[in-house]
């Protein structure tokens, strides 16, 4: 099973700029216009609509568990600067645990997998699922799972 979240994260991504730019502009208007504490206020406004994009972490994923791995590919869709793409890979009977970490009702929800290496247990960074819909959260949910209880 393969599972993308291409067509939501470019949505997400074109809502994010396009408001931004909207702010921007209303922002450089209110000052243009000798209104700074308007423009002020309009800045406060910009700050919290960056500040929830930063705090719901959406994030591109693409998960598969075919061929005996688990490949899970993420990265940020809201960040200044770089891209940093980010990997996980390994065989399936590695996995030991999975934790899911649902927050602010069930929309933003938090990926952890434990593996069982040469070394004993590692932990890998957790991955905000926020960017994917509900049904997909629950089939990576339950592939996942049945990896385990097998």
């Amino acid at each position: 099973m393969t599972i993308k979240n291409t067509k939501k994260v470019s949505k997400i991504k074109k809502i994010f700029y396009l408001v931004s730019i909207g702010i921007a502009l209303g922002i450089l208007a209110l000052f243009l216009l000798d209104h700074v504490m308007y423009a002020l206020a309009g800045l406060g406004v910009f700050s919290l609509w960056y500040l929830y994009f930063h705090v719901a972490d959406y994030q591109y994923i693409e998960f598969s568990d075919e061929n005996d791995k688990i490949v899970l590919n993420y990265y940020k869709v809201i960040s200044f600067g770089g891209k940093a793409y980010n990997s996980i890979e390994f065989p399936k009977h590695r996995l030991r645990k999975v934790h899911f970490e649902n927050s602010f009702f069930g929309k933003l929800s938090d990926l952890t997998l434990i593996i069982k290496t040469q070394r004993g247990i590692a932990e890998y960074p957790t991955v905000s699922l926020a960017g994917l819909n509900m049904e997909d959260r629950k089939r990576i949910e339950n592939a996942l799972n049945s990896i385990i209880k097998s």
